[in-house]
């Protein structure tokens, strides 16, 4: 059951992840140029607030 869970989130985070792509190839371009620019400090706090939000939303989800 916990491979069963793993392996649909990461099909959803793989759709997810393909959707601004193929809607808007030229505005996620855009969105990753901008990305590069910032510094290493803004990016890893940026994934900090990713991660925490994922796991406050995954225990909302669960609980």
């Amino acid at each position: 059951m916990m491979l069963e869970d793993l392996l649909s989130a990461l099909a959803l985070i793989l759709v997810i992840e393909g959707i601004m792509p193929f809607l808007s190839p030229r505005t996620m371009r855009r969105v990753l140029f901008q990305i590069v620019q910032h510094n290493d400090r803004t990016l890893r706090w940026t994934g900090l607030a990713t991660m925490i939000a994922g796991v406050i939303l995954l225990y909302l989800v669960r609980h």
